[in-house]
């Protein structure tokens, strides 16, 4: 934790001393109380989760103090915000590993978390409100939220309780014909996962869709163990593709611009090529922290954060960054891979997996390897809803390694 201290330290000291001035002050407090409020939660995994991963939480405190000084750079007033957001983040993610004895109990209500889900997504295409294009928020009063970002976690709890129940039948005779599907355990997964795709898809929040199909295909891999569930998944969504192609005029120009944004610059392609712009300037070493000129870049703050990163950074530090989120990645999959029941390592993978996947769409779409789909980079980009709700997953994927451990797994590794 001593690395991610000095880094909060070190920024808000460097940008008070771009700008001093009385009122900065507030900048080396800010600094200092986050990096006690992350010593805390340490030493709190330590008392209440002896046996969990130590390898998570100080991986995801670097990735979000990087973030909020990108941010402090971009607006300070989004990096006062996002500081509140962290803060609630970590007094969750205490709440979970300090609540959960027992993580079995959630199979009994997944049905209850699968209805709920949908009913988040059914309130959000009546009565959401619309911005960048999605209709992906809802407002209670002052107070707004993205539901989509709640019900990755319901949706988790559902897989992973419904595929471990009904692992044997999704298995199959394989041997016999690759091919064939039993319909009676296959046939609610298709209709609940179908809904809730096309629910986003009628709130034009492609990018959930997508984390949401990889997330669904992965886990039914993970379940079944069979490819050709896999091959028949891929081949349903590039028909869906073709078909959301063809039927939507938005969709025709994130993939005009995914395939040439050059002759767009002046357009639709202007946020993508002032990407580009900006991890050219920064190069191999970066501009170094508060040199760049991120507001050329529009969402720059929650789009396109990884963008100011390789700006100030450079590729080193995006190579830093990429090596944080594998690490979290890797984690939680062998957390996965030490759980003593098959409801635990659905679980606790479905947590990884959607980890990510979310980075990769992201960081795919801000490279050019996928059209952009407009969602955060985890723990990085601004966004209250997303940064809260990560934290909660990542509180129950380290509690998930003490629990295991305790069960005689073999989480006891630390660094």
């Amino acid at each position: 934790m001593v690395p991610v201290v000095a880094l909060l330290l070190a920024g808000a000291w460097l940008y008070y001393l771009l700008d001093p001035g009385p009122e900065k002050r507030v900048l080396l407090v800010g600094a200092i109380l986050l990096g006690c409020l992350f010593y805390l939660i340490h030493f709190l995994l330590v008392w209440q989760a002896p046996a969990a991963d130590l390898f998570i939480l100080p991986a995801a405190a670097m990735l979000t103090g990087l973030g909020l000084l990108l941010l402090y750079h971009i607006d300070p007033n989004l990096a006062l915000k996002q500081w509140w957001w962290t803060v609630l983040g970590l007094v969750g993610m205490a709440c979970i590993v300090i609540v959960l004895r027992d993580y079995h109990w959630l199979s009994d209500y997944k049905y209850t978390f699968m209805l709920l889900g949908l009913v988040f997504l059914v309130l959000t295409v009546l009565v959401g409100d619309e911005t960048g294009g999605a209709r992906s928020w809802l407002s209670l009063g002052q107070f707004r939220f993205q539901p989509a970002e709640v019900v990755k976690l319901l949706v988790i709890i559902f897989m992973a309780a419904y595929l471990s129940e009904y692992k044997e039948s999704l298995g199959g005779d394989h041997d016999k014909n690759p091919f064939r599907l039993d319909w009676q355990g296959i046939g609610p997964l298709l209709v609940t996962g179908g809904l809730l795709l096309v629910l986003l898809v009628f709130q034009k929040d492609l990018g959930a869709a997508l984390i949401f199909f990889a997330l669904i295909l992965a886990m039914l891999y993970i379940a079944s163990g069979r490819s050709s569930l896999v091959f028949l998944g891929l081949l349903a969504f590039g028909a869906a593709c073709l078909v959301a192609y063809h039927l939507f005029p938005h969709v025709q120009t994130r993939v005009a611009v995914w395939y040439n944004p050059w002759p767009l610059a002046d357009g639709a392609g202007y946020q993508i090529v002032q990407s580009f712009f900006a991890l050219a300037q920064g190069g191999v070493f970066g501009m170094g922290l508060g040199m760049s000129q991120p507001n050329y870049i529009p969402a720059v703050a929650t789009d396109f954060i990884f963008s100011v990163a390789g700006a100030e950074l450079g590729f080193l530090g995006g190579v830093l960054i990429l090596s944080l989120y594998l690490l979290i990645s890797w984690r939680g999959m062998k957390i996965a891979a030490g759980a003593p029941d098959d409801f635990g390592l659905m679980l606790a993978a479905g947590l990884a997996i959607l980890f990510a996947v979310q980075t990769l769409v992201i960081l795919g779409g801000i490279l050019k390897l996928l059209p952009l789909t407009g969602v955060t980079l985890p723990l990085m980009s601004y966004g209250g809803s997303s940064l809260v709700i990560t934290y909660a997953m990542l509180g129950l994927l380290i509690k998930l390694s003490s629990l295991f451990a305790a069960s005689g797994g073999k989480m006891k590794d630390a660094p």
